[in-house]
């Protein structure tokens, strides 16, 4: 979580071949699960939302899941942020590999 906006999108480009200028939200979360950070481009430039959890945990893939990243509808990716620790069932239209 240590990474700022450049570190943020050098994952994103050199992991997943994706211009982080795309109209897509990248979130990413901290071994724990109680942190998010959630990088977005608009118009102009980037934003960083941060979210620090004080109860309960983000449900997210485990390093040792194969689906480590998954691609999720605006409505899939809120309800994961709104509702840490309830295990919820994520409509996974594409996943990808981070080798």
């Amino acid at each position: 979580m240590r990474k700022s906006i450049n570190g943020l999108c050098e994952i994103v480009m050199n992991n997943f071949d994706i211009d982080p200028r795309e109209k897509i939200l990248f979130g990413f979360c901290n071994r724990q699960r109680n942190r998010v950070k959630i990088l977005v481009w608009d118009d102009n430039g980037f934003w960083i939302h941060f979210k620090r959890l004080e109860k309960g945990k983000v449900v997210w893939p485990d390093i040792y899941d194969d689906e480590i990243t998954m691609n999720l509808s605006l409505e899939d990716f809120h309800n994961l942020i709104k509702s840490p620790g309830i295990k919820q069932k994520i409509k996974r239209d594409e996943v990808w590999r981070n080798h």
